[in-house]
């Protein structure tokens, strides 16, 4: 009987390392793939929408906080508000876009504001968005679109 059991034991353990090899083909294609760290929030009561991308890092230190608010029920102006704070070695890109909430007669909503930041480098990235609409809601989940 003992040595059914450690006949068991060495099989299972056999087969486990057997199955936590992988074939080269997965570490292939892990040594190829791009970094990307993609953060897109929009706010449709607002008219707002931010976007934080980073690609092709070799380093990414990131500390970013999002408030939305909506203003339903008449409590507060509808807003979105974003602070960045973040150290990178690679590529960054930071959108942010500001558009009426109310569609015009074509259904098409007035841009108000639009920026767009392309970094490269090594660099330390800090900044304060908060973009706002003293409105109620308008238009529909797609006419607001990530950087």
């Amino acid at each position: 009987m003992r040595k059914v059991q450690l006949f068991l034991v060495f099989m299972a353990v056999t087969v486990s390392l057997t199955a936590a090899e992988l074939p080269p083909s997965f570490y292939d294609a892990m040594g190829t793939m791009k970094n990307e760290n993609v953060l897109c929030v929009k706010n449709y009561n607002a008219g707002a929408s931010i976007t934080e991308s980073y690609t092709d890092f070799e380093s990414l230190d990131k500390d970013t906080t999002i408030v939305s608010r909506s203003g339903e029920n008449n409590s507060s102006i509808p807003f979105l508000q974003a602070h960045i704070n973040s150290q990178v070695v690679g590529k960054a890109q930071l959108d942010w876009e500001s558009v009426d909430p109310y569609p015009e007669t074509t259904g098409r909503h007035t841009v108000l504001s639009t920026n767009e930041e392309n970094l490269t480098g090594a660099f330390s990235i800090e900044r304060f968005i908060q973009l706002a609409f003293n409105g109620t809601l308008g238009g529909g989940p797609e006419w607001l679109p990530c950087g």
